[in-house]
């Protein structure tokens, strides 16, 4: 293998995941797309983009931290992380742009429907009077500003947080910097012009304009809101103590990560170099880490414009109710499953059947326990009322909640205690590996046998993100899986993971080699002459060794098609190396989430669906199920399936040699996966 000669197919990992909140921002920027969603789209955007900051380029900067040469961070391009960070700073100015014009544009139609964001200039008298003693009345007794100084240093800054900051000139002509939160539990953010239902002020815009009453002593001679974003890259192995309780020790995790470094700074208006230089200097940020940004700064106050225009219809997406899967008949669930395996797809089906399913197991005299791994959960858990239920009933109940699902912590914490006050085994998974499976695993005796029903996923057990993000979910009665998933479950309890998997791919261990072995299988398929072929869809493509592979089994002539909806770091279509590969993405009103592994074809064929993505961090970093899917009937829908997304003209972009993304041509008529699957029966 030359590795100088397949670097070209190669993509740097973060550059890859701007390109995708690119796709994300493109349907803001979309006139097919409803109004409303739009704006939706562009929060999903910013929000993507703030943990983006927090997560991956905190990284980047504790790995500068560690050394400025390093190029331990991208093991492809080798673009070292000063590299890597200075071309995201470059990338997400560009973007940043684009959001204002997409948000420019969408509030400019909204005002038909008499949606405005005013500033106070644009106020008629009355209306300006009106904030101003709302201002006086119920927001400047709550606020508390502070004047930088040798006696005052810099306050600390909340993370995504909105503060007020002025240049302040006393009589004598010295200048000095002052700064006030905009904190929106001081009022509601979105201030209503009581004079014009439908008209707005945000707060922070109130508080700003009028700085010159919170400072009277002195001349306010430029002012600004800004917003930081901090670091939230914790590894939370490397600082917990064995004597320590491990559900506290996240708890303070949580608590550390409010407080690390600031890794940008959004400001809504210009300010002189000067300052910015020395705002940067007391945060510590780098200047390139500054944007100016004519929207606002935090989008969170869209869904007060979606409620006030909830009757217009044509604003938002058509709405449709998941439906009762078609594999089963209304009834007990589990006398059913007993009989055949399921698939249920989400959103396009109901979770309310693995739910009612659970719920029977809790009560089913025959049941003697459940096992359970829990990653995220709503906040209203009619899981965790199962799990309650069934230990109570005593059952035996052994639930694996993993604390460390970044940003869902504090959650599975307080699900974790409601758990055991109910008498459930409460574990938190692998020193080191955090549990990422979506496992199910029921076991009961029934005339003297033991029988076991299984389930697994690709998402989690969910009821909200159940109506949004596109899983799949299988159940199934047969021995051989639901003793594989027991083993699983043994060595979890036990703190261990499986080393050997017969039918299952569980990694750390079992499935990134297994993997490999499949890809090499359809290589000495193509290599005999013989039709061989991959398919895949995954939410991200960055595991070097099953991209090195996939670059060998192309050019083998293995036909691989690969329906990657983020980050993907190889080139499709590089004339001998990845000729035969083919990468789409889509991005549409549900969030793909499903995982399917396909190889080789007719009776050679191997599928599954997992947990997993092929990135390192889930091959080899984490524990994650992928199960193949046994019967013929459901091959035949999870191909079905495939085939249909693979058919998407609308939401679809194909990835180009170059690393770019265009929109799927539209040769006859156009075809969205999603709309015609939420339309039609097919899993």
């Amino acid at each position: 293998m030359n590795e100088n000669s397949q670097k070209q197919c190669y993509v740097n990992r973060e550059l890859s995941w701007l390109k995708f909140n690119e796709r994300v921002l493109e349907e803001a920027e979309d006139v097919c797309v409803p109004l409303l969603e739009r704006l939706n789209f562009i929060s999903i955007f910013q929000s993507n983009l703030d943990e983006f900051f927090m997560v991956r380029v905190g990284s980047l900067h504790d790995c500068m931290l560690l050394s400025k040469d390093s190029r331990g961070s991208d093991n492809k391009t080798g673009m070292s992380c000063k590299e890597q960070l200075r071309a995201i700073m470059k990338q997400v100015k560009i973007l940043m742009k684009r959001k204002d014009d997409a948000y420019g544009q969408i509030m400019k139609e909204l005002e038909t429907y008499g949606i405005q964001m005013s500033r106070y200039c644009d106020l008629e008298k009355a209306e300006q009077d009106s904030i101003y003693e709302k201002f006086k009345r119920d927001i400047k007794p709550l606020l508390f500003p502070t004047i930088l100084g040798k006696k005052q240093p810099i306050p600390f800054l909340r993370n995504k947080e909105i503060y007020g900051v002025a240049v302040l000139e006393t009589k004598s002509g010295k200048r000095k910097i002052g700064i006030v939160p905009c904190n929106a539990q001081i009022c509601n953010r979105t201030i209503e012009i009581s004079s014009s239902p439908g008209k707005y002020m945000l707060l922070e815009e109130v508080i700003l304009h009028f700085f010159e009453k919170i400072f009277p002593n002195y001349k306010v001679v430029e002012k600004s809101l800004i917003r930081i974003v901090r670091n939230a890259d914790i590894d939370e192995n490397n600082v917990f103590d064995e004597d320590l309780d491990y559900r506290n020790h996240m708890a303070e995790v949580v608590k550390m990560r409010r407080k690390l470094s600031p890794v940008r700074m959004d400001m809504s208006r210009e300010l002189n170099e000067e300052i910015i230089k020395q705002l940067c200097e007391y945060l510590r940020l780098d200047k390139r880490s500054v944007f100016r940004c004519i929207s606002p700064l935090d989008l969170g106050f869209c869904g007060c414009i979606k409620d006030y225009l909830r009757d217009y219809k044509e604003l938002f997406f058509k709405k449709k109710r998941p439906r009762y899967p078609a594999m089963l008949e209304k009834g007990p669930i589990l006398p059913q499953i007993l009989k055949k395996d399921v698939l249920f797809h989400y959103p396009y089906e109901s979770i309310d059947p693995f739910l009612d399913m659970l719920k029977e197991a809790s009560q089913d005299e025959n049941v003697i326990s459940i096992q359970m791994t829990l990653y995220r959960l709503a906040k209203n858990s009619k899981v965790i009322e199962a799990l309650v239920n069934a230990a109570e009933n005593g059952k035996e109940v052994n639930v694996l909640v993993e604390l460390k699902a970044r940003f869902d912590e504090e959650n599975n914490i307080n699900w974790s205690r409601k758990l055991e006050e109910a008498g459930c085994n409460v574990t938190y998974g692998l020193d080191g590996l955090k549990v990422h499976s979506k496992l199910c695993l029921i076991t009961s005796t029934r005339n003297g046998e033991i029988q076991y029903i299984s389930q697994v996923g690709t998402g989690n057990y969910n009821e909200i993100t159940s109506r949004l993000y596109t899983d799949l979910s299988l159940i199934t009665a047969k021995k051989a899986i639901g003793e594989q998933i027991a083993q699983v479950f043994r060595s979890l309890l036990l703190g261990e993971t499986v080393k050997e998997a017969e039918n299952l791919l569980v990694a750390p261990n079992c499935l990134q080699n297994p993997i490999l072995d499949m890809i090499e299988e359809e290589i000495n398929r193509a290599k005999n002459g013989e039709e061989a072929y991959i398919g895949v869809k995954v939410n991200s493509l960055t595991d070097k060794k099953i991209i090195d592979a996939l670059i060998n089994a192309s050019k083998a002539g293995v036909k691989i098609e690969m329906i990657i909806r983020g980050i993907c770091c190889i080139k499709p279509g590089i004339l001998g190396l990845t000729e035969n590969i083919q990468i789409k993405s889509i991005v549409g009103r549900l969030l793909e989430h499903s995982r399917i592994y396909m190889f080789g074809v007719g009776e050679k064929k191997k599928i599954y669906i997992s947990s997993a993505d092929f990135m390192t961090r889930n091959t080899v970093r984490r524990v994650e199920v992928a199960v193949p899917i046994l019967d013929k009937n459901l091959q035949q829908q999870v191909e079905k399936l495939f085939v249909t997304m693979w058919r998407d003209n609308v939401k679809a972009r194909v990835m180009q040699s170059d690393g770019t993304y265009i929109r799927q041509t539209i040769s006859d008529t156009e075809f969205c996966a999603q709309e015609f699957l939420l339309d039609e029966k097919i899993v």
